[in-house]
């Protein structure tokens, strides 16, 4: 995944809504977003056709939920990942999305 290659998604800044806090997150990430974004889509490429939940990658990955879930909604903007259609049980026991590298 290259810049050539897709159009990122928030003019390549990491996204905030309009609140002090929220821009001052967004700024703190602003040299490691494109880093984090590598490391999950290396995760959901390594996950194949099965795919994760976010709740799985944040637990294999480290990673804390408002990181890991900026970062693979950038991918889905970017079209690099997809709703698989199927649903799998967090840790928590709820139903979540199984995201899926597109082919």
């Amino acid at each position: 995944m290259t810049k050539e290659n897709h159009e990122l998604p928030y003019g390549g800044h990491p996204p905030a809504v309009d609140s002090d806090t929220s821009r001052a997150a967004a700024a703190s990430l602003e040299g490691s977003a494109s880093r984090l974004r590598a490391r999950v889509l290396k995760y959901y490429r390594e996950c194949g056709a099965l795919g994760s939940t976010d709740d799985r990658a944040e637990f294999v990955l480290g990673m804390r939920h408002q990181t890991l879930s900026a970062r693979r909604r950038e991918l889905v903007l970017l079209r690099v990942l997809r709703d698989s259609g199927r649903r799998s049980k967090t840790r928590s026991g709820r139903t979540a999305t199984v995201w899926v590298v597109v082919p």
